[in-house]
C-alpha cells in the first residue's frame, strides 16, 4: 500500500516541483500604456538590487514583457520615449504589470537651463519652451533654422551668403544667447549666429527661455537663451544610428553615430556630411542667390560616472565651405571671379558634477572654442578650369575668434526646504585676430560672480532673487539683478512674473571688425557704449488633463526697455557702421491654446503681437510710437499608433514687420511685408520604430522674396526693395536606422 502510494504521489510531486520551477523562471514584468492598455514593446527596464547595487538592463519583447530574475528586493525603473519614467519596488519571483503614463503635455520634460538642479518644466520658476526629439522629427528639421522658423514670437531673417539669424521678443543679433550644453556658440556674422550651421543630428531637445537671463548667463542674454541639449547614451549597451536626407532643391545629407556603454564608462562618436547645391529663382547665370555649401561635422564625448560623481570630456568640429560663383567676365565670357568662404568651429570641453548628499550639488564646466572665417578669391579660367588667387590683398582674409569659459556653481536643491540657493562664478575671455580686426588683435574679458536664492514662504509660492557682479576689461559694468516669482494658484492655474536688469558689452566684431565683400560693407566702431536694459515678463498658464483628453492655454506679456542699443547705420554709400540708438523698446504678448486627444490628435495654436519703438536723441525726426506686428501659428498632428504613422501640418503667418534704419541724424521707418508659410510632413515607423521614414513638403506657398522698404540692401539683405524668405517649395525624404542593444 505504501509502495502504491509512493508510486502515485511521486509523479505528482515531480509535476508540482516542475510547475514551481517553471513559474519561478517565468516571473515577468509586463509594460502597458496606462490609457490605451496596449502593451509597449522595446520599453527599457532597469532592475537594481537594493543590497548589492548591481544593475541589469533589458527591453520588453513584442508583447511588452521581460523576465524578472532578481534574487533580492530591487528597485525597478521603466522608461520609454513619450512616457513618464516609473520607479517601483520589485520582489524576487514577482510578476508585475507596469502602467506607463504618456506625457500628453510636456509638463514632465526635465530641463537644465538656468536651474539650480535639473527639474521638470512645470516646477521651474522660469517659463521654458521645450522642443523634444519627437517634435524635431515631426518637423523634418535638419538645423535650428528649420526648427525655429515656425515658432510663435520668433522671426528668422535670411541672407544667401551670411545664412539665417533670429529675433525674439523684437530683439535680435547679439541679444540672443545660443548655447550647446551650456557652452556659448561663438562666430557671429552681422551680429547673428547662422542657424543653418547648427545641425540637429545629435540633439535630444532644445530649451528656450524668452526674456533676459543676464544674472545667470551674462552678456548676450537680453532677449533670451536657446540651449541645445545633445544626446547621451544612458541605458543602451550599444547605440547606433544612420540618417539620410534628400530635398528636391539640392540638399543631400548623411550622418551616423555609435556609442558604447560599459559599466561606468560611455563613449560616443557622431559625424556627418551635409551638402546644398545652391539655388536661384531665375537660374540664368553661375551666380546664385542661395550659395552652394558643404558641411562636415564631428562630435564625440567620454563619460565616467559613479553613484554621486560624473565626469565628461567632449570635442566638436564643424567645417563649412560656401562657394560664391561670380558672373562671367567680358569680352569672351570665359573667366569669372569666384570666392570661397570657409567657416571652422571647433571646441573642447570638460565638465564634472558631484552630489555631496541628497540636496547639495557642485558643477563645473570649462571650455575652449575657436571660430575661423577664411575668405579666398580666385580668378577662374572656365576653359581649363584652372584657378589662381587674385593679387588684391583685400580679396583674401582670415578672421579668428577664440573664447575661453570657466563656470562653476554650488547649489542646494531640497524640495522639502523653504530656502534653496545657488552661487557661482562665470569667467569668459574672447579674443579676435586678423587683418580686418583693428590693431590686428583684440581681447575682451568678462569676469563675474553670481548668487541666486529660491524662497518658498508657502507651498504654492516661489520667489527667486538674483544678483550678478561683473568686471569687464573694456566697460564699467553695473550690478545686474533680477526677481522671479511663481504662484501655483491651484492644480490648474499657475502664474509667473519676473523683472530683470540687463547689461551687454559690445562684441569684438562690433568694435573692431571690418567686413567687406560684394554684398556687405560693415565697419566696426570702437567708440560704442554698452547696452543697459530693464525687462519685465508675465505668464499665466492653465493645464488640465482628463482620461483621454488634455488641454491647455496660456497668456504671456513682455516689456523691454534698452538704452544705447547697438545697431547698424548707413554712413555713406554702401558703407555701414555700428552706432548706439538712444532708446529701443519692445512690448507685446501672446495667447496660446493646445489640445491633445490621446493618442490620436494634437492641436496647438497661438497669436502674438510685438511692438517696437526707436528713439535717437540727436534726431530731428524720431520714430516715437510703437509699431506692431502680428504672428499666428497653428500645428496639427494626427497619429496612428498601430501603423506607427503620424501626419503633421505647420502653419505660420508672419505679419508686416517694421524695421528702422538711420539716415543722417534721423531714424526712418521701413517694413517687411507679411507672408504665409506652411509645411506638411509624414512620419512612418517600421520594425517598432527601428526604421523611420519621413517625407513631406516644405514652404507649400512657394515663398522666395517679399516686398521690403528700408535698409534691406547695402550692409545686408537682398536689396532692391525685397527681402529673402526662402528658396521656394521643396519636397524632402528622410530615412533613419536605429540599432540599440541593451544586454
Amino acid at each position: 500500500m505504501k509502495k502504491d502510494s509512493l508510486f502515485v504521489w511521486f509523479p505528482v510531486f515531480l509535476c508540482l516541483l516542475a510547475t514551481v520551477e517553471l513559474f519561478g523562471q517565468q516571473a515577468t514584468i509586463k509594460v502597458i500604456d496606462q490609457k490605451s492598455r496596449e502593451t509597449i514593446p522595446y520599453a527599457h527596464v532597469c532592475i537594481e538590487g537594493l543590497k548589492t547595487r548591481t544593475q541589469k538592463h533589458s527591453v520588453t519583447d513584442m508583447n511588452g514583457k521581460t523576465v524578472n530574475d532578481t534574487k533580492e528586493i530591487a528597485k525597478l525603473a521603466v522608461s520609454f520615449v513619450g512616457y513618464e519614467t516609473l520607479v517601483d519596488t520589485l520582489k524576487p519571483g514577482q510578476s508585475k504589470t507596469v502602467e506607463l503614463k504618456p506625457t500628453i503635455l510636456s509638463m514632465n520634460e526635465v530641463v537644465v537651463t538656468a536651474q539650480f538642479v535639473p527639474e521638470k518644466v512645470d516646477k521651474s520658476i522660469y517659463k521654458i519652451n521645450v522642443i523634444n526629439s519627437r517634435q524635431i522629427e515631426q518637423k523634418g528639421a535638419n538645423n535650428l533654422n528649420d526648427l525655429l522658423k515656425n515658432q510663435l514670437n520668433m522671426r528668422v531673417s535670411q541672407d544667401g551668403a551670411l545664412g539665417t539669424s533670429l529675433s525674439m521678443q523684437g530683439m535680435s543679433g547679439e541679444n540672443v544667447k545660443f548655447l550647446i550644453d551650456g557652452v556659448p556658440i561663438i562666430g557671429r556674422m552681422n551680429g547673428g549666429i547662422d542657424l543653418s550651421q547648427l545641425n540637429l543630428n545629435n540633439v535630444d531637445h532644445v530649451e528656450i527661455i524668452e526674456g533676459p537671463m543676464s544674472v545667470i548667463y551674462g552678456s548676450n542674454a537680453l532677449a533670451g537663451v536657446i540651449n541645445i541639449i545633445t544626446k547621451e547614451n544612458k541605458v543602451a549597451k550599444i547605440g547606433s544610428h544612420l540618417d539620410t536626407y534628400y530635398e528636391s532643391v539640392g540638399v543631400y545629407n548623411l550622418d551616423a553615430g555609435i556609442s558604447l556603454n560599459r559599466k561606468k564608462s560611455v563613449f560616443s562618436v557622431e559625424g556627418g556630411r551635409h551638402f546644398f547645391s545652391g539655388y536661384s529663382e531665375s537660374d540664368t547665370s553661375r551666380a546664385k542667390t542661395w550659395k552652394p555649401k558643404r558641411q562636415y561635422f564631428f562630435d564625440s564625448y567620454y563619460i565616467y560616472a559613479m553613484e554621486k560623481t560624473k565626469f565628461k570630456i567632449g570635442a566638436q568640429y564643424f567645417n563649412e565651405k560656401l562657394l560664391d560663383k561670380g558672373v562671367l567676365q567680358p569680352p569672351y565670357f570665359e573667366h569669372a571671379f569666384d570666392a570661397t568662404f570657409y567657416t571652422l568651429r571647433y571646441s573642447g570641453r570638460v565638465e564634472g558634477s558631484h552630489q555631496f548628499n541628497k540636496t547639495h550639488f557642485l558643477n563645473f564646466l570649462g571650455s575652449w572654442s575657436a571660430y575661423d572665417r577664411i575668405k579666398n578669391t580666385y580668378f577662374k579660367d572656365l576653359t581649363t578650369l584652372q584657378e589662381v588667387l587674385t593679387s588684391n590683398p583685400e580679396d583674401q582674409d582670415t578672421t579668428k575668434i577664440r573664447s575661453w569659459l570657466m563656470r562653476a556653481s554650488f547649489a542646494s536643491g531640497d524640495e522639502n526646504k523653504k530656502l534653496n540657493y545657488q552661487a557661482g562664478i562665470d569667467f569668459n575671455v574672447e579674443s579676435g585676430s586678423g587683418k580686418r580686426i583693428l590693431g590686428v588683435e583684440q581681447q575682451i574679458g568678462d569676469y563675474a560672480a553670481y548668487v541666486s536664492a529660491k524662497y518658498e514662504p508657502i507651498a504654492v509660492l516661489s520667489l527667486q532673487p538674483g544678483l550678478r557682479m561683473i568686471y569687464n576689461t573694456k566697460y564699467k559694468a553695473p550690478l545686474v539683478y533680477s526677481l522671479s516669482s511663481k504662484w501655483n494658484i491651484n492644480e490648474l492655474y499657475s502664474m509667473r512674473a519676473s523683472y530683470s536688469r540687463g547689461f551687454r558689452a559690445p562684441a569684438i566684431k562690433e568694435l573692431y571688425l571690418y567686413f567687406v565683400d560684394i554684398n556687405h560693407n560693415v565697419q566696426g566702431n570702437p567708440d560704442l557704449k554698452s547696452e543697459n536694459s530693464d525687462n519685465f515678463n508675465f505668464n499665466l498658464a492653465y493645464n488640465h488633463e482628463l482620461k483621454d483628453l488634455a488641454y491647455r492655454a496660456e497668456v504671456s506679456a513682455f516689456y523691454n526697455d534698452i538704452r544705447d542699443i547697438i545697431t547698424l547705420a548707413q554712413t555713406q554709400g554702401t558703407l555701414y557702421t555700428y552706432v548706439n540708438v538712444d532708446r529701443y523698446k519692445t512690448a507685446g504678448g501672446e495667447f496660446k491654446v493646445g489640445m491633445n486627444i490621446y493618442p490620436r490628435l494634437t492641436l496647438n495654436a497661438g497669436i502674438a503681437q510685438t511692438g517696437r519703438y526707436n528713439s535717437l536723441s540727436t534726431s530731428t525726426e524720431s520714430v516715437s510710437k510703437f509699431k506692431f506686428t502680428q504672428d499666428v501659428t497653428t500645428e496639427l498632428t494626427c497619429k496612428f499608433p498601430k501603423q506607427e504613422l503620424s501626419l503633421s501640418v505647420f502653419y505660420k503667418y508672419s505679419g508686416k514687420m517694421p524695421q528702422f534704419y538711420i539716415d543722417g541724424d534721423s531714424i526712418r521707418e521701413g517694413y517687411i511685408q507679411g507672408y504665409h508659410t506652411m509645411d506638411i510632413t509624414a512620419n512612418k515607423g517600421f520594425m517598432h520604430n527601428r526604421i523611420r521614414l519621413s517625407g513631406g513638403i516644405k514652404n507649400v506657398f512657394d515663398n522666395t522674396t517679399i516686398a521690403a522698404v528700408g535698409a534691406t540692401g547695402g550692409a545686408h539683405g537682398a536689396g532692391g526693395g525685397e527681402s529673402s524668405i526662402g528658396w521656394g517649395r521643396s519636397f524632402f525624404l528622410k530615412l533613419s536606422f536605429i540599432f540599440n542593444q541593451y544586454n
